[in-house]
């Protein structure tokens, strides 16, 4: 690091701060002293005086013809492949790692000076007696140093597992990425370690064992604040820290994610994937230059995680068979809505799994791929080179497909290419950003989509939320007051043989909290769905470009549990509650929608308006036959 006329730095005061700065710079980690194994050369082939000349110093023992090898970082490529060539004639493949210069010279200069044997006394008769080497070797038979090299070996093979080499891949093996587990416990056992990346490993390991959704760190006036979406809302797990910090935790992130960390005025996107406890995570980075500096936001994706089957996502007998009834179709359009993490793509790969069948091609455009499955051909955006979710789809229809997933339409372009491979046979499904399953038909009008393409194309609209399941564990019984009730349209006499709960929230600074939800008074979430099934009524009116309401009205009319009526039916099954209904779907569209459905779902008397019952033939009242 040297002084610039545009940017002065100061020279590195230590070989600690050195090593830092060329981390930030470099993007890579760089090796301190004490990961440093000179005395490794006598098992290598080549003299210790050769390591001297070259420069370089062994990590690791060789494994599988592979060797770690400490470089200096102003090393050029001409300097790598002479070195690899050398260790070809000795069958070893090189593996380099970034160190500093003088302490690589330092180690090697060590093992220098306690590698050499004493001067022998010269004897009379001028015969050199036979030296004894110092003992550089356990013994086979000492245990203690069988378990002493043992731990040894474990170290260094844990320090392989966190190198990540530049091996021009974009996907890397699942062996050769980082774990964020063994890469913490490391940094806080290393004296070399920077703080910096201690703090930011921890945060992300703390987002992954609470089951975060998304990290956001926000630079604020006084602190930087760290908060985790867990089961969709924002809560704060850590105390704030100092806003001086900001910038160090910033670049750090940026490095992990492939940022540039010199551009701090523009929004970046990136990605950082580690591995935690055997699955390959993802981390989606977005920052965004905020007053008070760079804010970052991060979405996690588990793209090892087991995926849900219908049965265990949709709680409704009849929405989850009208689902797999849509799904089952051989050609047409189904379209999942709702906001982003509603559950969209967990929703669609259920119904892949249930497709997913070797008589059958099915194949994905996603951005990111969230999970992984077996038999079905999985593309990745890369907008870099051209490749977004139009041009997989104009490819897939060269592939022979039967089933196509588009992880979502928010073009033109893509909605007329999915609609047209829709129109030739192929089933296609995808997801879109709107409110609830009417006002899809408006949003692709919107996009320039036209209607009589959308209605000889679509199969069906699902619309889906998420709500915090209440915890089973400390839920508490109670019963609602009437001016609770109206806010739903319900009425206490209806709703006498049900039992309501509510959340009990006493936060996790209560020495008896529950346990299992935290003092949350939640765990988990289950979905919430409305599902529209087109009809040929239905269809007509989108091609005549009917408002949003009425084809609202028209599918109540054909039967259409509305978001609301869904929430409300599991509150009265025990999964949630009233307070987190009205967090997430009470509104007053919502409202209208549900009376609505409720007067054309409610039998009346045609002469004296009395409520009957299915079973009546006739009303008791007026006694006029049904």
């Amino acid at each position: 690091m040297t002084r610039t006329p545009s940017r002065p730095v100061p020279l590195p005061s230590s070989a600690e701060q050195e090593r830092l700065e060329l981390e930030l710079l470099l993007g890579q980690p760089v090796l301190g002293p004490g990961q440093l194994r000179p005395d490794l050369f006598q098992d290598l082939g080549l003299p210790l005086q050769r390591w001297r000349q070259l420069g370089a110093c062994p990590t690791a023992s060789p494994r599988a013809g592979e060797l770690d090898l400490a470089i200096p970082h102003q090393w050029n490529d001409e300097q790598k492949q002479r070195l690899a060539q050398e260790l070809q004639g000795h069958d070893l493949r090189p593996r380099f790692q970034l160190a500093l210069a003088q302490e690589i010279e330092q180690a090697l200069e060590h093992a220098a000076a306690t590698s050499q044997p004493e001067p022998a006394p010269a004897t009379e008769t001028g015969a050199t007696p036979q030296t004894t080497p110092a003992p550089a070797r356990a013994k086979a038979g000492d245990p203690a140093q069988t378990r002493a090299a043992a731990r040894a070996s474990q170290q260094r093979s844990l320090t392989k597992d966190l190198s990540l080499p530049n091996t021009g891949s974009e996907l890397q093996e699942v062996s050769d990425l980082e774990d964020l587990e063994v890469s913490a416990a490391e940094a806080s056992s290393s004296a070399n370690a920077s703080p910096i990346v201690s703090l930011v490993d921890r945060i992300l390991i703390e987002a992954l064992t609470s089951g975060a959704s998304d990290i956001h760190i926000e630079p604020q006036e006084q602190a930087l604040e760290i908060r985790f979406r867990i089961d969709g809302v924002l809560q704060k797990h850590f105390e704030d820290l100092p806003r001086g910090l900001t910038p160090a935790v910033t670049s750090r992130l940026k490095i992990m994610a492939d940022l540039d960390i010199a551009e701090r005025r523009l929004p970046q996107d990136g990605r950082i994937r580690r591995m935690f406890r055997g699955r390959k995570m993802d981390f989606r980075v977005s920052t965004l230059p905020s007053r008070s500096g760079e804010k970052v936001v991060m979405r996690l994706l588990d793209s090892g995680a087991t995926q849900l089957g219908l049965d265990t996502l949709i709680t409704d007998q009849h929405a989850r068979q009208t689902l797999r009834e849509l799904g089952s179709k051989p050609y047409g359009m189904v379209l999942v809505t709702g906001p982003t993490g509603s559950g969209k793509s967990t929703t669609l790969y259920a119904l892949l799994a249930e497709r997913n069948d070797p008589g059958i091609n099915i194949s994905t455009v996603e951005d990111p791929i969230e999970y992984t499955l077996n038999g079905i051909t999985q593309t990745q955006v890369n907008r870099d080179k051209g490749l977004d979710f139009a041009m997989a789809l104009r490819a897939f229809m060269r592939q022979d497909p039967d089933v196509l997933l588009v992880g979502e339409t928010r073009d033109l372009e893509t909605a007329k290419t999915a609609i047209e491979a829709a129109l030739t046979g192929h089933l296609v499904m995808t997801t879109l950003h709107c409110n609830d399953a009417a006002s899809a038909i408006a949003r692709l009008d919107e996009m320039g989509v036209e209607p009589f393409m959308v209605s000889a194309s679509l199969l069906g609209i699902v619309s889906q939320r998420l709500l915090r399941r209440v915890c089973v564990n400390c839920r508490i019984s109670y019963r609602p007051s009437q001016e609770e009730l109206s806010r739903f349209g319900l009425v206490v006499s209806q709703e006498s043989e049900v039992t309501f709960y509510r959340a009990n929230i006493t936060g996790n600074a209560v020495e008896d909290c529950c346990p299992a939800c935290n003092g949350t008074g939640y765990k988990g979430r289950v979905g919430v769905f409305e599902i529209l099934r087109m009809t040929d009524p239905i269809a007509a009116a989108i091609a005549k470009r009917q408002t949003t309401d009425a084809l609202r009205r028209m599918a109540l009319e054909n039967g259409m549990k509305t978001l609301l009526g869904y929430g409300l039916q599991l509150v009265r099954e025990g999964h949630t509650t009233l307070a987190e209904v009205e967090r997430m779907l009470l509104t007053d569209s919502s409202l209208e929608s549900e009376r609505r459905s409720r007067s054309l779902n409610t039998l009346t008397c045609e002469n004296c308006g009395a409520g009957l019952h299915e079973d009546w033939l006739e009303c008791p009242y007026c006694l006029t036959s049904r």
